[in-house]
């Protein structure tokens, strides 16, 4: 896999595949989402981007609260571009908190 990542940046070839373990926390322990919320991850250009702007959206599941991009989400993008992203947890009472936020970088391939 050629992806690197540093604090919350993320380098991935385009194409490739990128299984991302998310950990949450809450309080300083280990928290796991309730039954009937969602996490989820969204990427585009600038934060500042409308919301039917958004390049890629990936529901997270609970269970396993592992992000997966797959080489259909990037292969189509622009090499060399740099996104922005996020990552929201929504609870069953509607109470969003984002609680990660990023750059994303879609880097060069050869085929």
């Amino acid at each position: 896999m050629a992806h690197s990542i540093n604090g919350t940046n993320i380098t991935l070839t385009r194409g490739d595949t990128l299984f991302l373990k998310i950990n949450m926390t809450k309080d300083g322990e280990e928290f796991f989402p309730e039954e009937g919320s969602e996490v989820r991850f969204a990427m585009k250009l600038n934060y500042s981007d409308p919301d039917d702007k958004v390049v890629l959206l990936k529901d997270i599941p609970l269970n396993s609260l592992l992000l997966e991009i797959k080489p259909e989400d990037t292969k189509s993008l622009p090499m060399k571009t740099s996104y922005v992203y996020d990552i929201q947890y929504t609870d069953a009472m509607g109470h969003v908190d984002t609680f990660i936020k990023g750059r994303f970088k879609i880097s060069e391939e050869v085929i």
